[in-house]
């Protein structure tokens, strides 16, 4: 029951994600993967996912999940992720990534506390073996 619970709520987010174009996931191709990466309010989840994964629920909280594929296989790679969020005054917050496993899924989630309206600008450094790779994007953050 509870495997179900946890599924239902997985898609429920997935989906709720694609109905709002503003928070959809976005991809990047470095190198030999397709890294895609998104940062919501964790408030998006539901508190058994948030618990279930370690994740405080709050509006001025952050969660940044990563996943990185075998751009030719679409294999998902188990990898080293690390990096920062800066705000545009120059104050930077280190994330810490937890690697979840779902059957052959890997992601990387970690979370980071924002400001309303705070513009947040990640660099992610991921590394396998001697190929490291940096994602970079920005975005703004709104307190639900």
């Amino acid at each position: 029951m509870c495997k179900q619970l946890y599924k239902a709520t997985i898609m429920f987010g997935v989906l709720f994600v694609l109905a709002f174009p503003s928070a959809a996931e976005q991809k990047k191709v470095l190198g030999a993967w397709d890294v895609h990466y998104i940062a919501i309010p964790s408030t998006f989840l539901s508190p058994e996912v948030a618990k279930k994964n370690g994740i405080i629920r709050s509006k001025y909280n952050a969660l940044l999940n990563i996943s990185i594929l075998d751009k030719t296989t679409k294999k998902a790679q188990s990898v080293s992720v690390r990096g920062n969020a800066r705000n545009l005054i120059g104050t930077t917050k280190q994330l810490a990534f937890k690697q979840v496993k779902e059957g052959k899924a890997i992601y990387y989630l970690s979370t980071v506390n924002f400001s309303d309206q705070e513009t947040l600008r990640f660099t992610i450094d991921i590394q396998l073996g001697n190929e490291i790779q940096q994602l970079k994007f920005q975005q703004k953050m709104y307190a639900e």
